[in-house]
């Protein structure tokens, strides 16, 4: 009879635990970064303890809590996850640059400065063409610097947000040791330890948007996490990301133990997109200062090869900065000095205003200007359609992995009702002995 009394109370403690993670699972549908959770019994052969089949049982053990969790799914999320945030990263930039390029205006300021002079060719004493010549190249000038100091802020931008990228990486790495220590610590196949893993999962996804990944673990589920060859978090040690750029290089170097240092490069991630960022907007950003630099070297040029309305030559239109293409000035204050008439041909003569439309059509300003604005474009549509299908193969992996990890209400429904019944029946079983007891108690 005491065994049966210990068959019915190991019923009853087996699926009192049962019933609660199964009211965990419930209470967490729907939550993201949660696992399912499982139970397994075992049956307590009669004697030794053992699960025996040849023998009648002697109650049931719980012997764990598991995780309906699935490596592979996993692994595929991660990395469909990785690649969409390069794509997102790197249009984030492209959309940028494009606004940099046309938010001030640039090509039809430029545009603006050739038309004046074309209207002043046909009227060259004329004060207020004159007037509106040099007010063009005043906004063809702001429009440029404008340009450049968006680029300029742009650079200091992109340099932020790869800071705080590898900042948050690091983070993520000191917490996933954390973890680490915690599965060390806990106990294997308990709630505990579920958490825990869970937790570990979260990080790992967090991560991998960040840079590409590659993830190994032990028995005990601790993460050992490397990227471009490089060891992030082996175990109990978390290397250190900085993130550094000079012009369009990016270095990302990790310092591990020992202070042994290697530089990685991402290929999944919004660090990869922000490397490539870095490359886009240097380019971009060279353009835009060869474009200047020959604006201001051609209309010079063309300026001294006339003479002013005092029939003195031309002198410089512009004034170029040392160190940066896209910051120059205008220097004649009064309209009166614009070169436009041939040497020697009278203040009436408008000749040398085709010096600057030949310059125009030579340096081929707007042009370039225009081209380079459509590559961006170009650039950020095809990331726009690659982000679209990342999109759906992340959303295809995530699904694939809720299909198995995920909670499924009606599932838990039928499980809740099938524990229930099990507990009841152990209930009853622990009566059946207590009567059975108290029947033998009353004989006389």
């Amino acid at each position: 009879m005491s065994d049966l009394l210990s068959i019915g109370a190991s019923g009853v403690r087996a699926y009192q635990t049962a019933l609660n993670v199964v009211g965990e699972n419930i209470a967490n549908v729907g939550v993201a970064g949660y696992t399912r959770r499982t139970t397994t019994m075992t049956e307590v052969a009669a004697g030794v303890g053992a699960v025996e089949k040849q023998v009648a049982g002697n109650g049931v053990a719980m012997t764990g809590i598991g995780r309906s969790t699935d490596a592979y799914a996993s692994a595929a999320v991660r990395s469909a996850g990785a690649d969409l945030a390069r794509t997102e990263a790197s249009a984030t930039w492209l959309e940028r640059i494009e606004q940099s390029l046309t938010g001030n205006q640039l090509t039809t300021r430029v545009t603006g400065f050739f038309t004046s002079a074309t209207a002043l060719a046909a009227e060259p004493t004329s004060t207020a063409l004159r007037t509106g010549m040099l007010s063009a190249a005043q906004s063809a000038a702001i429009a440029f610097k404008a340009t450049g100091q968006s680029f300029d802020q742009m650079a200091t931008d992109l340099d932020t947000a790869g800071k705080q990228a590898a900042d948050t990486l690091n983070s993520l790495s000191t917490s996933l040791l954390r973890v680490n220590d915690g599965l060390g610590r806990t106990t294997p196949n308990t709630a505990a330890a579920a958490q825990l893993a869970d937790q570990r999962d979260s990080i790992l996804e967090q991560m991998s948007a960040i840079t590409d990944i590659g993830v190994s673990m032990d028995q005990l589920g601790r993460a050992t996490v490397t990227s471009g060859g490089a060891a992030l978090v082996a175990r109990d040690v978390a290397s250190t990301v900085n993130y550094a750029r000079t012009g369009a290089n990016v270095a990302l170097t990790v310092v591990g133990a020992g202070a042994t240092s290697s530089v990685i490069t991402p290929n999944g991630g919004a660090l990869a997109g922000i490397v490539e960022a870095a490359e886009r907007i240097a380019s971009a950003r060279s353009t835009l200062d060869q474009v200047a630099t020959d604006f201001v070297t051609q209309i010079n040029a063309a300026q001294a090869t006339g003479e002013d309305l005092t029939g003195t030559a031309g002198t410089d239109i512009f004034a170029a900065s040392a160190t940066n293409p896209t910051d120059f000035s205008v220097i004649p204050t009064d309209g009166s000095k614009i070169a436009a008439s041939l040497p020697g041909k009278g203040v009436r003569n408008g000749g040398n205003l085709t010096a600057f439309e030949e310059a125009r059509f030579d340096g081929a300003f707007e042009a370039k200007l225009t081209a380079a604005v459509n590559d961006n474009a170009t650039a950020y549509k095809q990331k726009s359609v690659i982000a679209d299908a990342q999109t759906a193969i992340r959303n295809g992996a995530s699904t694939a992995l809720t299909s198995k990890t995920g909670v499924n209400i009606d599932s838990e429904a039928i499980d809740l009702m099938r524990f229930q019944q099990a507990y009841q029946a152990s209930s009853r079983v622990i009566q059946a002995a207590r009567d059975t007891f108290q029947s033998i108690l009353e004989i006389r």
